[in-house]
Parts: structure tokens; C-alpha cells; sequence
């Protein structure tokens, strides 16, 4: 079984605090859709 590193994740970049977050294994199905690196900045949108 290959191991997956953490460089090799999608990256994407948060609009409201504009730091960079990484794939998670709970956004596999959604993984397009996530636009926010957290709920407090989604909350705070």
C-alpha cells in the first residue's frame, strides 16, 4: 500500500483569512465544493 505525503495533497486558499488549507479525508466526496478552511470563517463570511 503507497503511503500519500502531505506535498502531494490539493491545496487550496481560504477567502477570508487567506491561508492555505489542505485536502481532507472528510472532503473527499466534496472536495470542490469547500470554500472555507474553517466554520469561523465561514460563519464569518
Amino acid at each position: 500500500m503507497a503511503r500519500i505525503l502531505k506535498e502531494n495533497l490539493p491545496v487550496k486558499h481560504c477567502p477570508i483569512c487567506k491561508r492555505p488549507f489542505t485536502w481532507r479525508k472528510k472532503w473527499a466526496k466534496c472536495w470542490d465544493d469547500v470554500k472555507y478552511c474553517s466554520e469561523r470563517c465561514r460563519a464569518n463570511k
